[in-house]
C-alpha cells in the first residue's frame, strides 16, 4: 500500500473550512457515502427523505458514530484523529440535550472552560421565551423549552462548527421563526459554520445559505 496522498487527499487537508472527502459509513446494512465542502461560516442546510443518512452525517462529523473510510478536515486537520469531546463540534441533538439532574441554568453553563457569557445567556433566554425557566429543573419543562434551552447551549459555545439536528421541530410557527432568525444572526456574529438537518422548507429559506439534498 503507498503511503502517498493523492492529489484529491491534499487539496482537502489544505482547504480552508469544512472538507467532507470520501467519507464511507455503514449503519446496519446500509453503505452511506459522503464528499462536499462546507466554506467557513457557511450555512448548510441538509433535506432528504428518513434514512438517507441526515443525521448519520452529523453523528460522524461530531465523532458519535465510526467511519469506514474518508477523512473529515476542519481548516486543514482530520478530526476522525480526534475523541468526540476534543473536536471544534457542538452538536444538538433530536432528543436528549439536557442533563436532567441539573437546573437549566446549570445546563447551560456547561461547556464554557473559561468565562461563561452569563449577559449572552440571558439575552438569548428572553429573545427565545425561556428566561423564566432559568432556574426549573428539566423535567418541568416542555418539549419546545427544552429544545429552546439546547439550542442557546449549542450556539454559544465556544466550538466553531455547530450541528443542528431538527432544532426547531417542537416549536409552533412563531416560535419557530424567532429561533431561526436568532440562530442566523448569533453564526454570523460568530463566524461559526453551520450544518443544519431540517425537513422544513421555511427553515432553509431563513436560515440557509446552501442546501444539500441527500440521496439525490
Amino acid at each position: 500500500m503507498s503511503n502517498s496522498l493523492s492529489l484529491s487527499n491534499i487539496a482537502a487537508a489544505t482547504a480552508q473550512g469544512l472538507v467532507i472527502s470520501q467519507l464511507e459509513v455503514y449503519l446496519e446494512q446500509y453503505r452511506l457515502f459522503y464528499d462536499l465542502n462546507i466554506v467557513e461560516g457557511e450555512c448548510l442546510a441538509i433535506q432528504g427523505r428518513s434514512g438517507v443518512g441526515k443525521t448519520t452525517l452529523l453523528q460522524t462529523i461530531a465523532g458519535f458514530e465510526r467511519a469506514k473510510s474518508g477523512a473529515i478536515y476542519w481548516q486543514g486537520q482530520n478530526i476522525l484523529q480526534l475523541a468526540p469531546h476534543e473536536r471544534p463540534v457542538s452538536m444538538l441533538f433530536q432528543e436528549h440535550n439536557l442533563f436532567e439532574h441539573l437546573s437549566v441554568i446549570k445546563n447551560l453553563s456547561l461547556g464554557f472552560a473559561d468565562v461563561l457569557p452569563k449577559e449572552q445567556l440571558i439575552k438569548a433566554a428572553e429573545r427565545l421565551g425561556v428566561y423564566g425557566q432559568l432556574n426549573k429543573m428539566p423535567a418541568e419543562l416542555s418539549g419546545g423549552q427544552r429544545q429552546r434551552i439546547g439550542l442557546i447551549r449549542t450556539l454559544l459555545r465556544p466550538e466553531p462548527i455547530i450541528l443542528l439536528d431538527e432544532p426547531f421541530a417542537e416549536l409552533d410557527s412563531d416560535t419557530r421563526q424567532i429561533a431561526a432568525e436568532w440562530t442566523r444572526e448569533v453564526a454570523q456574529q460568530q463566524g461559526k459554520t453551520l450544518l443544519v438537518v431540517t425537513h422544513q422548507d421555511e427553515d432553509v429559506e431563513r436560515l440557509a445559505d446552501r442546501c444539500l439534498v441527500l440521496g439525490d
